[in-house]
């Protein structure tokens, strides 16, 4: 099994993708499945299936058969430490951190999404399930549960604020998904997520 620090990230990024694919396979009942049908459904070359899938997994895919698909899952689940859960805690209980906490897909990758914080009085409460704190309790929920991860869905204006705090709480890995660059000490990562400039992104795609 490959190291991640030789592997391309293009390679790394293209996991998730296969998981999603493997587990709706297992969901319809498949035990196997080739690298060419892998590739024919995901828009990818059955040579860089193969070549991506020998890199997370010592099991190689059987002549007429194909490769089994509990096992892949269990590899790539591996190799992308899916078997290590991760904490994370929602910073604006808004519209989209509403739906971050009521969505349990990531659960299916590892991560478990603990609770949410708004400085709202009106937003504290519960939101699918998970509680939402005002801001005044981020250290401590953050200490009690060993967070590590924050996602940010607060507007524009309030996000370095709400960055600030989660990095003053211990948090040294954000999700933005406001629209403004952070300012960050290093040893804090930061991912930017900007649902506009996706979308823009795929209707030029989808227009040129």
């Amino acid at each position: 099994m490959g190291n991640t620090e030789t592997i391309s990230k293009a390679t790394v990024f293209r996991m998730p993708m296969y998981l999603r694919y493997l587990k709706g396979e297992a969901a319809e009942g498949e035990r196997y499945v080739s690298s060419a049908k892998v590739a024919q459904d995901t828009g990818l070359s059955a040579v860089g299936v193969r070549k991506d899938l020998a890199i997370v997994s010592s099991v190689q895919g059987k002549p007429r058969i194909g490769f089994e698909v509990e096992r892949l899952i269990h590899d790539i689940e591996k190799f992308l430490g899916y078997h290590r859960w991760t904490n994370a805690v929602v910073v604006g209980a808004g519209g989209l951190g509403r739906a971050m906490l009521a969505y349990d897909g990531f659960e299916n990758y590892g991560v478990h999404v603990v609770a949410g914080f708004d400085k709202s009085p009106s937003k504290i409460g519960a939101y699918g399930g998970k509680p939402v704190y005002p801001m005044e309790r981020l250290d401590e929920i953050v200490a009690r549960n060993d967070i590590t991860v924050g996602i940010l869905t607060v507007p524009r204006l309030a996000a370095q604020d709400a960055c600030n705090r989660l990095i003053a709480a211990g948090v040294r890995s954000i999700l933005n998904f406001a629209p403004v660059y952070l300012q960050v000490p290093e040893g804090v990562k930061v991912k930017y997520e900007d649902l506009a400039v996706s979308l823009v992104e795929l209707c030029g795609g989808a227009n040129g």
